[in-house]
């Protein structure tokens, strides 16, 4: 799977950044010293980012502006990586198109790296349009952006899905309920807690849950 096999897999905007919102806060209970999803409401004026983080030199980001919302993913040993030459350089047309009320963030220095944005999966979506979108990127029989792995998860959403990447990634046994209960948006609650992480401090979480924009009850 390559971007463009992606594209009608992704959810629109509001589900997606709901998404995006529903795996950081399980991250943050199965793991408040690391996540490996983060939600930062309020990135800047006005704009969030969903941010993922494996720990070993992939990530994806993604901004969700007022103009749209704009998508990007690493994968290092991607046959589209930029580190494929010397100079860094972009996969043949990854940004061509790219909309220009959303092209700022394909040079924010925040998601540079050592002053170049790295990225092997683009794509974007207007606030007025109805399908996403990427450059013209083409890949031979075989070769690979990434998209698959970086994305898969996501693009699934599903409550099964989340579970079973939890339980590989931790190690460890995870709940499907609570997962359920928060990928539906369901307050987070002292036994949803506990129920995914039994030495969970609850006021702790809370406090970090309420900062991802996700509700908490009591």
């Amino acid at each position: 799977m390559t971007v463009h096999d992606l594209l009608p897999l992704l959810p629109d905007p509001a589900a997606l950044a709901a998404r995006c919102r529903a795996f950081a806060v399980l991250d943050t209970v199965l793991d408040p010293s690391a996540p490996t999803h983060t939600y930062g409401s309020g990135w800047r004026d006005g704009v969030d980012l969903a941010w993922m983080d494996n720990g070993d030199g992939d990530h994806w980001g993604i901004v969700f502006d007022p103009a749209g919302v704009f998508l990007f993913g690493f994968d290092h040993e991607s046959d589209a990586t930029p580190w494929r030459e010397e100079p860094r350089a972009h996969w043949p047309d990854l940004l061509d198109g790219l909309p220009a009320s959303l092209a700022r963030y394909a040079t924010a220095p925040e998601l540079q790296f050592e002053g170049f944005f790295d990225a092997t999966v683009c794509a974007w979506r207007e606030t007025d349009a109805d399908a996403w979108q990427c450059g013209p990127v083409r890949f031979a029989p075989g070769e690979s952006d990434g998209a698959d792995w970086l994305f898969g998860l996501l693009a699934d959403g599903s409550p099964e899905a989340y579970a079973e990447h939890a339980e590989d990634y931790w190690e460890r046994p995870v709940d499907i309920e609570p997962v359920r209960a928060v990928l539906t948006g369901a307050a987070l609650t002292p036994d949803t807690v506990a129920a995914l992480s039994p030495t969970a401090d609850f006021t702790n979480i809370s406090t970090r849950v309420r900062a991802l924009g996700h509700p908490v009850h009591p």
